[in-house]
């Protein structure tokens, strides 16, 4: 046997076993990264607006996600990303007095590519944008969690 053949099979050896590692580091990983979903804020309103934010897991009911801003007139915002997981996603809008002015629920699940919150003078809404397809999921409705199939134009922008 020459050199040249001890080394070849060597290398074969080497990349055979590099490759069993690395296929074994995918199986026991996957599922475990999860993607992040960003959530932005817009107000479109006159005044300012207190608004609550908060996440809680679908099965347990438990909070995974809690942030409050007060948000400025015309102002837009990000907040920290949520993970895109199953969970029910809240946003309140509050009262400079700290009256609940209206609340939306929205599903998050690992589809989803962003949450939009929208203030205006009259209204709070809520835009959960999907990976699944042209439309997304909106809460419409003063107190709902129920969601539409399709967004319009004006809450897509």
């Amino acid at each position: 046997m020459n050199r040249r053949t001890v080394l070849r099979s060597a290398g074969v050896a080497a990349t055979a076993s590099l490759s069993g590692c690395v296929e074994t580091l995918q199986e026991h990983y996957q599922g475990s990264f999860r993607g992040l979903v960003p959530v932005e804020i817009h107000s479109e309103a006159d005044q300012y607006f207190n608004l609550t934010l908060e996440a809680f897991n679908s099965e347990t009911n438990r909070k995974t996600y809690d942030e409050s801003y007060k948000v400025t007139a015309d102002q837009s915002a990000t907040a920290p990303h949520l993970d895109a997981t199953e969970q029910i996603f809240r946003a309140t809008k509050l009262g400079r007095d700290g009256d609940t002015l209206a609340v939306k629920d929205g599903p998050i699940t690992p589809d989803t590519s962003v949450v939009v919150v929208r203030l205006t003078n009259d209204d709070l809404i809520l835009d959960v944008q999907r990976d699944d397809g042209p439309g997304s999921d909106s809460a419409t409705g003063p107190e709902s969690d129920e969601t539409n199939d399709t967004a319009t134009d004006s809450e897509t922008e």
